[in-house]
């Protein structure tokens, strides 16, 4: 799982080929860190077909607000530097994000 910064962000998201998966967290989110590992499982299990990367939005907080998101968590799947879906808040769920990204791969 690439950890993502305001320096790398373009190159590996915006700018790469093929699918990539964003976690948007933030230290103080608490269901960010009960999903982080079944996001981490799901890199393991599908990262042969989706890029998994993650950005810590308290460090990249005008890159986040870019990026509309706006509140925590956020799972989006991009493919080829565009937004194509995303689960905010409420609907980041063990199965929900599971579903988009068998949606994807």
């Amino acid at each position: 799982m690439l950890e993502l910064d305001k320096d790398n962000f373009e190159a590996e998201v915006l700018q790469a080929s093929g699918k990539v998966l964003v976690d948007f967290y933030g230290d103080g989110c608490e269901p960010c860190k009960a999903l982080m590992p079944f996001i981490h499982k799901m890199a393991d299990e599908h990262g042969d077909k989706i890029k998994f990367t993650a950005l810590n939005t308290g460090k990249a907080r005008r890159l986040a607000i870019s990026q509309k998101v706006m509140g925590l968590p956020v799972v989006a799947i991009y493919e080829n530097g565009a937004k194509l879906k995303e689960l905010v808040k409420e609907e980041c769920t063990e199965a929900a994000v599971e579903a988009l990204i068998k949606e994807y791969v």
